[in-house]
């Protein structure tokens, strides 16, 4: 990420603080912002489609060296569920607010529309780890259940190449310890899966 930043501008990268933004120009304005959603540290770049394909290709020479690979939408979503990091969509809808489903602190002492009509929600989800074995991976919409009694579904599932084995989150019941086993209906077979803490994988665990 230096290297695309004229020199005047490189100690912005310094101070840049996790979840924050300032304003660079890499042959032209371009908001960058600390929010790389892998568990890693990461950037976004935002900048008018005129100029993503410059950036793109100066980002692809500067790395070239460095062994940089261009990857899609799904290597960033294997790493960051190994982070246990919750995606709109998955974990989180128009219909589950973070106060729905165990992530109330997300937004815990924030004042911003809607506060007060969020804080008078009750919780009637929590959010789980689940580890299995194998390589079938349990995906989102697999039913979760406990003594035969329906306690949830997996929101977000994929199979580890980090950790090798599969992963998933789950939306369940509170109150679930970790070490439980439960049974998640993979495509009509059952397969047992432990409740685990997250995240799956970081640098300081492995």
């Amino acid at each position: 990420m230096r290297g695309l930043l004229p020199d005047r501008e490189r100690e912005l990268l310094e101070g840049l603080g996790y979840y924050r933004v300032c304003d660079v120009h890499i042959g032209g304005p371009v908001r960058l912002a600390r929010t790389g959603y892998t568990g890693e540290t990461g950037y976004e770049l935002m900048m008018p489609a005129t100029s993503a394909a410059q950036v793109w290709n100066k980002a692809l020479t500067i790395g070239k060296d460095d062994g940089l690979i261009p990857c899609g939408l799904a290597s960033r979503d294997t790493l960051r569920l190994e982070a246990g990091m919750a995606l709109y969509g998955h974990e989180l809808s128009r219909d589950l607010s973070p106060k729905d489903v165990g992530l109330a602190s997300l937004v815990k002492d924030h004042q911003f529309v809607g506060s007060a009509a969020l804080g008078e929600r009750p919780q009637e989800w929590d959010q789980y780890g689940l580890v299995g074995q194998g390589r079938r991976a349990a995906r989102a919409g697999c039913a979760v259940s406990l003594d035969g009694e329906s306690i949830g579904q997996i929101t977000s599932g994929v199979f580890s190449p980090t950790l090798e084995f599969p992963i998933a989150l789950a939306r369940m019941r509170p109150g679930i310890s970790d070490g439980t086993p439960v049974d998640v209906d993979v495509r009509g077979k059952s397969q047992t899966m432990t409740v685990s803490p997250f995240p799956f994988y970081s640098r300081t665990r492995h």
